[in-house]
Parts: structure tokens; sequence; C-alpha cells
């Protein structure tokens, strides 16, 4: 496996020297390009910090932190983020929400006022493949939770990224939604195979959606268990009743108790 994410033994702490609250210590991981990973463990052990660490938007005190080779300094173009809230602007509509990040990025903007008509196509073609198709032109108010979920991950995905980091995505919504949108996002990867990077407190939605699952400590937060997913693809809702799918999130959880044990 080629590495395209590293972090090797990454420390990062919130605050001054004088009162720093530390969030990760000692995080070291491998993730190859394209691959699928998801981040399980209790709340507040870091798994949010580590994504900002990726993205950028955060520095690691100490320790290395690479995207293909490169140590992570400042915010990635290559990076796209969708959060547990969809946060579209209200005064948009569906389409101009997903074409925001070409609009404002300075790496983006010269080709979108180029090439406006080919990203708009490609913004409508991304909305077909979520199950948007005819709510292009409709205001956030308008559509439910699930849908601006979509648009959401649509507007993470337009500006084509090698990397998508989510956190928690789906964690606001009924479960009937979930598992619709773990097939949406399982179908988008398939198609483009960018690279994921999953925070998620949902083992099912793990085992379904990751090619590997970490589990980090209690805070501050480091690596402790690693676990291959080891599931033809594509899943499916109905395999996640299989034996072997049913092992997987058991096996998980009994590290987590560990971990909120120890």
């Amino acid at each position: 496996m080629t590495a395209f994410i590293e972090l090797d033994h990454v420390t990062m702490s919130y605050g001054d020297a004088g009162s720093a609250v530390p969030a990760v210590a000692d995080a070291t991981l491998t993730i190859g390009r394209g691959e699928f990973v998801a981040l399980v463990g209790p709340s507040g052990c870091g798994k949010s910090s580590l994504l900002k660490i990726v993205s950028g938007l955060a520095r690691a005190n100490s320790g290395v932190a690479r995207i293909d080779g490169r140590a992570i300094a400042g915010s990635q173009a290559s990076v796209g983020m969708a959060f547990q809230n969809a946060t579209l602007l209200p005064w948009r509509t569906t389409l101009e929400n997903v074409l925001l990040p070409l609009e404002v990025s300075r790496d983006h903007r010269a080709s979108f006022r180029r090439k406006k008509a080919e990203h708009v196509a490609a913004a409508r073609q991304l909305l077909q493949v979520v199950g948007l198709e005819g709510y292009e032109n409709h205001a956030p108010y308008e559509l439910s939770g699930g849908m601006q979920q979509r648009a959401s991950l649509c507007r993470a995905l337009i500006h084509g990224p090698e990397l998508l980091l989510l956190d928690e995505p789906f964690a606001a919504l009924d479960a009937f939604t979930r598992e619709e949108l773990w097939e949406v996002l399982q179908q988008l990867w398939l198609q483009q195979k960018f690279t994921v990077i999953l925070v998620t407190h949902d083992l099912r939605e793990a085992v379904y959606l990751a090619d590997r699952v970490y589990v980090m400590s209690k805070r501050p937060g480091r690596i402790v268990y690693e676990r291959p997913v080891a599931l033809a693809r594509p899943r499916t809702l109905e395999s996640t009743f299989d034996e072997d799918f049913v092992a997987l999130v058991h096996a998980l959880r009994d590290h987590i108790g560990e971990v909120r044990a120890a």
C-alpha cells in the first residue's frame, strides 16, 4: 500500500502552554490512496482533532503529518469536508450551495469563471447521483435533513478532492435516512475512489463503509486498535445482518469498552 496520509507520533493540544488541554497524544497511522478509513472511540477522544490536523486547520505540536509525502502546512485545496450539520447557506439554492467552494476558493474560482457551464453541469450530475435531481433550485428550508446532507456531500466533492474528511455527517439523521446515505456515500466512493477519513460513533456505519477501522483511546487520543474490514463490496443493508459483519461490530464494541474501562 502506498501511503497517502501519514501521521507519525503526532501530539496536539488546545490553548497556551500554561493552560494547554491535550487532545491527541502520540497518534500514528497510515492511510493508502483511495482507502476508506473510519475513526471510532469514546466521545471527546480527539477524533475530530485528528481531522483538523489532516485538513491543515490545526497544527500538531509535535510529530509529523503528511499528505502525499508533503508536510501539512495550512489548509489543503485537495480536501473536501462535511460535518454533522449541513450548514447550507439559506439564501442560496441547492445548486448554488454545491457550487460555493468553486466560487470562493482562490484555487478554483478562476477556473469557475472560465468554465462555469462545465462546473454547473458537473454539479447537476452530482445532485442526480445522490437523488436530488429536480431540487437544484430549492432553498435549504425546502429540503429534509437527509436531503441537506446529500447536498452537503455534493458540495464537499464538487472540486474533485483527493481526500474527503467526514465528521459524523449522518449523526443527526434518523436511522432509515442514515442508512440510505451510507448507500449514497458508498456509491460515490466506488465511482470516484477518493480517500476518505470518517469520524463516527456508529460502529455499524464504520463497518459498512470502511476498509479499515481505527479505535482511539480516551483523551488525549492515540490509536490503540486497527481492524481491517475484509467484506465484499458493494455492501448492502442486508449484509449488515451477516455473521461476519455482526462479529466485526462486536469486536470493535469490545475494544471500545476496554478503552472506556481503562
